[in-house]
């Protein structure tokens, strides 16, 4: 689908070469005269008719995996006047020209020596291209490598990949709002102390994922510790980071998680604040905040099988 869609847009340029490949049979037919079976060069036809038909085909290759643009340009009208020279060369074996007549050889030689000019030139700055490139892949390969490390209970980035987003927001958008919402399951402990550890996770990976769907592709979610999960909000003030996590705690609540033929209720409680200082700060102030708001829960009961 993605080659067809790429080569759509290139319809005109391939409509363009076709014609002039037909249009060259007309041109050698009219002007010279048809040889003999007998005096037909097989060994030249299949070399040059060969290198015309590799030619295109490396041109629809080319078309097929690149959008417009000054490299796709090069490459194609380079490639393209090389299959030209070579299919001109090629109908010279089908078609006898006067010897006077010397715009055979021009169109010849000279359309191949175009198209490698071109095909080099295009060389050159696709090089350039896949300089920038390589140095973008490099930084994303390096920040992955070197920071990208994963929870291995939700699969969602642990605290030292949020303290490295709340470091790069702070330096790389200084002029933009940033928030930060720490959210904290409410009486995690009793469920680890009820149903064991591993149901524990079990809620940990059901909470992620609800949080996941409630969340737009440029916010960061992580599992900050224990039953904690931040979240880092780009270009976001404080009152949407507030509304959004409200939301989220809201989507968590109605949830019914089924925990040993017992349906539980899960609750959150959170804390939001602007990325305005250094992660550790950040995130003390609001641990601190959900610390304050906890004292406001109870133990819940476990009986009707309700947490």
């Amino acid at each position: 689908m993605l080659k067809n869609s790429m080569l759509r847009l290139h319809r005109n340029f391939i409509i363009a070469a076709c014609v002039a490949l037909i249009s060259f049979i007309f041109l050698y037919a009219y002007m010279g005269t048809p040889k003999p079976f007998i005096k037909w060069k097989w060994m030249d036809i299949v070399g040059e008719g060969g290198t015309s038909a590799m030619s295109g085909l490396w041109l629809l290759i080319m078309l097929s995996s690149r959008p417009k643009g000054l490299v796709t340009r090069l490459f194609a009208f380079g490639l393209a006047a090389i299959m030209l020279g070579s299919w001109a060369d090629c109908l010279d074996e089908f078609f006898a020209i006067p010897k006077e007549d010397i715009w055979d050889n021009l169109l010849e030689s000279m359309l191949v020596f175009a198209g490698m000019l071109i095909v080099t030139a295009g060389m050159y700055y696709w090089r350039e291209e896949q300089f920038t490139l390589n140095e973008h892949l490099q930084k994303r390969e390096r920040l992955f490598r070197d920071h990208r490390a994963f929870d291995r209970v939700t699969q969602l980035s642990n605290a030292d990949y949020l303290r490295l987003q709340i470091k790069l927001e702070l330096e790389s958008n200084p002029g933009k709002s940033c928030a930060l919402v720490l959210l904290d399951i409410d009486q995690f402990h009793l469920i680890n102390r009820q149903y064991g550890q591993h149901e524990g996770d079990r809620v940990l990976q059901a909470v992620s994922h609800m949080l996941l769907l409630n969340l737009h592709n440029q916010d960061v979610l992580c599992r900050y510790a224990g039953d904690r999960f931040a979240l880092v909000l780009h270009d976001r003030s404080l009152e949407e980071a507030e509304a959004l996590a409200l939301h989220l705690c809201h989507m968590v609540r109605q949830m019914r998680y089924c925990a040993q033929e017992q349906t539980l209720t899960i609750s959150m409680r959170h804390a939001c604040t602007l990325a305005d200082d250094v992660p550790d700060t950040l995130l003390a102030r609001l641990s601190k905040n959900l610390e304050a708001s906890a004292h406001q829960f109870t133990e819940p009961s476990l009986a009707a099988g309700v947490l």
